[in-house]
């Protein structure tokens, strides 16, 4: 079974290409905390090393055009994929290289910092706010108060 979730911020900017068929892809980096011991975690930071691990994510389709619109450095997401690896030939030493990937097959924003997504949300609200400050009494005579009895409603 090759199969991973996680929840992150994103440490840059996605970056979205085209293939040469036109399809969309769009890859990121994901800071996804270790989980570590509030004592472990001070000794590492101390030490100059990470208390997150920098998966790199990628995204193909309608999907990856939508976290680019959507989702920028800071944002908040998880991402359900799976694992891929693969290697290369560096063309300067010959080396070889060997590479780590997350191919996401689900991107969920949790939290939105692109201007689009909270205007969005913010005239919603405003839209909520209006009906309900405009219409305050509407229902008070479709409902009756019930007295507390104390006992679980079911």
């Amino acid at each position: 079974m090759n199969s991973v979730n996680l929840i992150g911020h994103l440490t840059r900017d996605p970056e979205l290409r085209y293939t040469q068929s036109q399809q969309a892809v769009c890859s990121f980096t994901l800071a996804v905390d270790k989980g570590l011991s509030k004592d472990r975690r001070e000794e590492l930071e101390s030490a100059g090393k990470p208390t997150a691990d920098f998966p790199r994510i990628m995204v193909w389709g309608k999907q990856a055009e939508n976290v680019s619109r959507y989702l920028s450095k800071g944002s908040q997401c998880g991402v359900i994929g799976r694992i891929q690896t693969g290697s290369y030939q560096d063309r300067e030493s010959g080396k070889t290289i060997y590479t780590t990937d997350i191919i996401a097959d689900r991107v969920e924003f949790l939290s939105g910092q692109n201007n689009a997504q909270n205007s969005i949300g913010k005239e919603k609200r405003q839209s909520r706010d209006a009906y309900t400050s405009n219409d305050e009494d509407f229902f008070e005579d479709d409902f009756q108060e019930i007295e507390d009895d104390s006992r679980i409603p079911f």
